[in-house]
């Protein structure tokens, strides 16, 4: 394992290592990380070591991700297969649109806390289907470090992103039986950087699934425990609801920038507003205009906002919705919304930014040019305040990621239309872009993030930064990065932008919100001698690893 105090420590180690690296690992964790690394060295696939980092990084970043979400995986075979599974939370077969109207007007907290906003759990049943069509270990070894970390606790100075969340959802946490006695002090709280954070009883859950497969979430004990919590805080999701969970094997998105084949995530996830954001900038001479300019960043944020202004009309589910891709991302006009995009930006006051807490991102390579991303979460930071007694599990808000209403903002700010509305079964938009960038048949990086909606723009900063701007992925996950996602109408930026900059922006009409980290994101890849690179995200505790032959 390998944790650089600075970019100049992480090229040295790198190079110290790459002449017996046989994979890497890049998630938000060291310790996340060491799972991955160990599970591959051990001979584990690619997708093995992302399982065993996934389900690692959801004990040590439990507010962001866990067995009571769900998620995105995208794997690509060096035989040039690429796969992606869509275990997204679904709607309770009971979750009509009726439920969240209270006094003939939209609740929308109804969605973010509390029964009514928990959607169907799929991590277990992703998990488990991708160890059976692409795992070479079994099972209960994958999740050996997950369970291990769970029963022996860490110390909460180990995750400052814990830690911080943890402050700032006191109130919720207290108001929880099982929250408060897992992460408040005995007197509920919020507890020193000594406190140690063990949870047993998920120790206990992931060992059964280790032992049992999906049977041993979806049906008996633990789907009555979870349909009993939901129902005892006001839900409707129900043990048939589980029983009749499945993920969906869903066919990638494919483009081309800068002779790169990019594979990404199809809706219900972001991969086509990356695409569109992609192909708005493929005829610029990016390089001349300059990584950071005020003139890149303007055309970028303008991309930006135009790709997420298509995705609130038009992306959902596509088992409810007709997704319009082909006229989407069509060349002639994506040239034409280019030749429109103005060189000025006319903002009006809006509500200001939010940045996302939650969400968990693994990235894996092998050295034969296999490579796996996943992408997990429970929505908003600790999902929507219920841990089921007795499990460990701490279940989603994932139902706060449908369109309640016209007009109706969730909590990023991002406001959907009828093809995100909300019905029995569906899935909502995510906005999770598990990608891999292909140079030939090698995976120059393969990457996600976390973060809501930053996790579009953070992925694409990162896909330009390594194609356009020639970054090494380390250098390319640490530079500032913005973001603008059309409503609110604002440009938010990280601190590494400067004064000149942001001065420039704002005299052609942005008005910029100030953050302190938009998002994180884990990349690996490998470079053009064929060695494996990872690059963590030191905006949120980032760990990166790579593994021994």
């Amino acid at each position: 394992m390998r944790r650089p105090s600075t970019l100049v420590a992480a090229a040295l180690a790198f190079a110290a290592v790459r002449a017996w690296a046989g994979g890497a690992v890049a998630t938000e964790h060291a310790r996340a990380a060491a799972a991955g690394a160990e599970v591959l060295a051990a001979g584990g696939t690619v997708v093995d070591a992302a399982l065993a980092a996934s389900a690692a990084v959801c004990v040590v970043h439990a507010s962001s991700c866990g067995v009571g979400g769900g998620g995105f995986a995208l794997v690509h075979e060096r035989d040039g297969g690429d796969v992606a599974l869509d275990y997204r939370e679904t709607a309770p077969a009971g979750a009509t649109p009726d439920r969240f109207v209270v006094d003939g007007r939209p609740d929308e907290m109804l969605l973010r806390r509390g029964g009514l906003a928990v959607g169907v759990p799929g991590e277990v049943a992703g998990w488990t289907a991708l160890h059976a069509r692409f795992g070479r270990l079994p099972l209960a070894r994958v999740l050996a470090p997950a369970i291990r970390l769970a029963r022996d606790g860490f110390a909460l100075a180990e995750s400052p992103h814990l830690a911080r969340e943890i402050a700032r959802q006191q109130p919720l946490l207290a108001a929880d039986p099982g929250l408060r006695a897992v992460f408040l002090a005995a007197d509920g709280s919020v507890p020193g950087p000594d406190f140690r954070v063990v949870q047993a009883d998920l120790a206990r859950t992931l060992a059964a699934v280790a032992a049992g497969g999906r049977a041993a979430f979806y049906d008996g004990a633990l789907a009555a425990a979870i349909a009993a919590a939901v129902a005892g805080r006001g839900g409707v999701l129900t043990a048939a609801d589980l029983r009749a969970y499945r993920p969906a094997w869903r066919r990638p998105l494919v483009g081309r920038f800068r002779g790169r084949r990019v594979v990404t995530f199809p809706p219900p996830g972001s991969g086509a507003v990356l695409l569109e954001a992609l192909g708005l900038l493929g005829a610029d001479d990016l390089p001349a205009l300059g990584a950071g300019t005020p003139t890149m960043l303007h055309l970028l944020a303008t991309a930006m906002a135009q790709a997420f202004a298509d995705r609130a009309r038009w992306l959902g589910d596509p088992a409810y919705t007709d997704v319009p891709l082909g006229a989407l991302l069509a060349p002639p006009r994506l040239r034409a919304l280019r030749a429109r995009m103005s060189a000025v930006r006319v903002t009006a006051p809006d509500d200001a930014f939010e940045p996302d807490a939650g969400t968990a991102n693994v990235s894996v390579v092998d050295q034969a040019g296999n490579a796996a991303v996943i992408t997990t979460t429970i929505n908003t930071s600790f999902g929507a305040g219920i841990l089921v007694p007795g499990t460990g599990i701490v279940l989603n808000d994932e139902m706060d990621d449908f369109a309640i209403a016209p007009g109706v903002p969730n909590a990023f700010g991002l406001v959907g239309t009828a093809p995100n509305a909300i019905a029995p079964g569906k899935r909502p938009q995510s906005s999770m872009t598990p990608t891999v960038l292909l140079d030939g048949g090698r995976p120059e990086i393969a990457v996600g993030g976390s973060g809501g909606p930053t996790i579009v723009s953070g992925v694409l900063q990162v896909v330009l930064g390594v194609t356009a701007f020639r970054l090494h992925p380390i250098l390319a996950v640490a530079a500032p990065r913005i973001h603008d996602q059309a409503v609110p109408a604002v440009l938010t930026v990280e601190p590494g932008i400067d004064g000149a900059t942001r001065a420039a922006l704002a005299r052609i009409g942005h008005r910029l919100v100030d953050v302190r980290a938009l998002g994180a994101v884990s990349a690996v890849g490998l470079d053009a001698d064929g060695w494996p690179v990872a690059a963590g995200d030191r905006r949120k505790d980032g760990g990166e690893a790579i593994v021994v032959r």
